[in-house]
């Protein structure tokens, strides 16, 4: 698959919004495309994975999707933007859960699509709550998935706490952004934020001006409640990350060598390592920010993109 060929709809008509579209994509995995004046999103059932988003009049995506990711049941496609939930990272105390949870493995629904003022579209998913999961979760819960494009895209992972007791969770929205080249790319808004630096053992550290790549960055920067941004100026554009309900902000890039580890980054579209044109910006809570909800309650992370020209 590629972004640019498996799901467009040259037919899907341009200035009003239309109904999704459903596909049948790579590894016949469900997937539901939004098409409206302002651009074009495809979002993948399983997982609840937005794989797509191209912005009218930008000549590249926005997310970024490998060339070599893995399309069929259970498996985990590497890009767009994955949903890390209930846990972000490994499971607390069992070595054996599935990495940033099970959400971004499972079906989920389509539940309503809505048209939002200034003809935008709103699509809204759910991850059914099965008592199988209990193994792996000993609580109910709600989770929805709201996807809307116009001007931005805005996409709301709100969690629900239908049950008699209180749980504690970690999220995430794993997105992964495409630039013109990692080397010159930079991530502001971060200078003087705290963050653990997985790639260095977990240790703390201080943020001093913006990111810069120049090896494996891999930083969870917790109460991280502001905007950022990722400067590119190979394509010529800043995407401005905002976000609400988010306390911890995490940039990775993996480099090279954990790239061919990983196996799945692909050689990217100049043949030197998809790992070159993608950055992660991932809002979230987790580490110090875990989230508590309480019986009947619910709780919003929402993350707001935008794309402007440098």
């Amino acid at each position: 698959m590629t972004q640019t060929s498996a799901f467009n709809d040259p037919s899907s008509a341009a200035g009003r919004p239309t109904e999704p579209v459903p596909l049948a994509g790579p590894g016949g995995l469900p997937f539901l495309e939004l098409s409206n004046g302002f651009g074009r999103a495809t979002v993948c059932l399983q997982g609840g994975q937005v794989v797509e988003w191209h912005p009218a009049g930008q000549a590249e995506p926005v997310l970024w999707v490998s060339d070599a990711a893995q399309y069929g049941p259970g498996k985990r496609i590497r890009g767009g933007i994955p949903v890390c939930w209930p846990w972000f990272g490994a499971h607390a105390t069992d070595p054996s859960g599935a990495a940033h949870g099970f959400a971004r493995n499972r079906t989920w629904e389509a539940r309503a699509l809505r048209r939002l003022p200034g003809g935008g579209t709103q699509l809204v998913i759910a991850l059914p709550d099965d008592p199988s999961l209990r193994s792996l979760w000993p609580h109910a819960f709600g989770l929805e998935l709201h996807v809307a494009l116009g001007t931005t895209l805005e996409v709301v992972l709100q969690t629900r706490n239908p049950g008699p007791d209180p749980f504690t969770f970690s999220e995430a929205l794993h997105t992964y952004f495409r630039v013109g080249d990692i080397e010159a790319a930079t991530v502001t808004g971060l200078d003087g934020a705290t963050y653990s630096d997985s790639a260095d053992g977990g240790q703390r550290k201080r943020q001093c001006g913006p990111v810069r790549f120049e090896g494996e960055v891999d930083r969870v920067f917790v109460d991280s409640e502001g905007d950022c941004a990722i400067v590119d100026p190979v394509l010529g554009r800043r995407i401005v990350i905002a976000k609400s309900g988010s306390r911890s902000t995490v940039v990775w890039n993996p480099w090279p060598a954990k790239a061919q580890r990983l196996g799945d980054l692909g050689a990217g579209r100049a043949g030197r390592g998809g790992w070159r044109e993608m950055v992660c910006v991932e809002s979230g809570n987790a580490l110090d920010n875990v989230v508590t909800l309480g019986p009947g309650e619910a709780h919003r992370l929402v993350a707001r993109y935008a794309v402007e020209a440098l």
